[in-house]
């Protein structure tokens, strides 16, 4: 049996640049940071009592004797990828799918590691987050960026750099009490589940080339975000920074807020928030904000209808928490 944990992420400057139509021709960079909320993929080999050949539990249960019969996508394309059977895989999370903090990759990140560990095989960070990329875009043909499937596997506060071919992974050098500070300065809510952030890809996509001027904005922005994180600069203006930047991302696409999603963020501004963005995708999620201590006890009680969610940065990524090998003759299918 293995058990992976696996962090979510949030990205704070650079979202859309890391989309393949957008940096092949100008590079892209993203800055962010995983923290202390984790899914959990256990996997098994299922024991030959049963007439069924795979089990799964996430949202719904499968049972299926053929993995073609499995209808998640990202675990059937997985298995028929590594050539696996006979399994047993449970998901659970400490956060809810659909919520813009890259939950389906990080379920695709540690998938492929509880995978390769079951299998006796070890897989570095950058394999994991290629094959979960690979998984994600190429064999299940979802839209979307890559920043997710890197952030997952490697962890930590970083500065993720896209370029034609590949890409780095740069951590932010920055002082225990600074990121300390930048830490407790940030508060997250959470506004309802987002719409299918597929749907919302897709029409950021078909955007990139109408949209390029904002995109290399906020391409630039990834580089004066840095500069506010590693050197003297006053940390209070990365809040004003995610400020700009969530105004200049709301204009890549019609469907990134919502009415209810600018209520909220205008009341949390009135209340002290010096800026903030809605995590991922768009049209749900999570809410995050910059407040200052001084200011955080009236923007909870301005965003009292949010469930307000705190949360510590991790620094480890994807990891096998739980590993006992398995050797399993594979079952005679009847």
């Amino acid at each position: 049996m293995v058990i992976t944990q696996t962090p979510f992420r949030m990205s704070f400057f650079g979202g859309g640049t890391d989309f393949e139509e957008f940096y092949k021709e100008h590079g892209g960079a993203v800055l962010s940071t995983t923290f202390d909320k984790y899914c959990y993929v256990t996997v098994r080999h299922l024991p030959p009592f049963f007439d069924y050949y795979t089990e799964l539990s996430y949202s719904k249960i499968e049972r299926v004797r053929e993995v073609e019969s499995i209808q998640h996508p990202a675990v059937r394309e997985a298995m028929k990828y590594l050539r696996l059977n006979n399994l047993r895989i449970t998901y659970e999370a400490d956060l809810p799918a659909r919520s813009g903090l890259g939950t389906s990759s990080s379920f695709a990140v540690g998938m492929l590691n509880a995978f390769y560990a079951l299998e006796g095989r070890y897989a570095d960070k950058r394999q994991l987050a290629n094959d979960a990329i690979y998984l994600e875009r190429v064999l299940c043909n979802e839209a979307g960026g890559v920043q997710d499937q890197i952030a997952a596997a490697f962890g930590g506060l970083n500065r993720i750099d896209f370029h034609a071919e590949d890409y780095t992974v740069k951590p932010i050098i920055i002082s225990p009490d600074k990121k300390a500070r930048l830490n407790e300065n940030l508060m997250l809510f959470f506004t309802g589940f987002s719409r299918f952030s597929a749907d919302i890809q897709v029409a950021t996509k078909t955007s990139i080339a109408s949209k390029q001027a904002q995109l290399l904005e906020l391409f630039r922005l990834v580089d004066e975000a840095e500069q506010i994180l590693i050197t003297e600069c006053d940390l209070d203006e990365f809040g004003r920074l995610l400020d700009y930047a969530w105004k200049i991302k709301r204009g890549i696409t019609t469907i990134v807020s919502t009415q209810s999603i600018d209520i909220a963020y205008a009341r949390a501004i009135r209340a002290g928030a010096i800026g903030g963005k809605l995590l991922g995708a768009g049209g749900g999620g999570f809410l995050l904000f910059y407040v200052k201590k001084e200011y955080q006890t009236a923007v909870r009680e301005a965003m009292k209808d949010l469930l307000y969610v705190p949360f510590a940065f991790e620094n480890e990524g994807t990891r096998v928490i739980h590993y006992v090998p398995e050797t399993v003759k594979e079952r005679q299918k009847a």
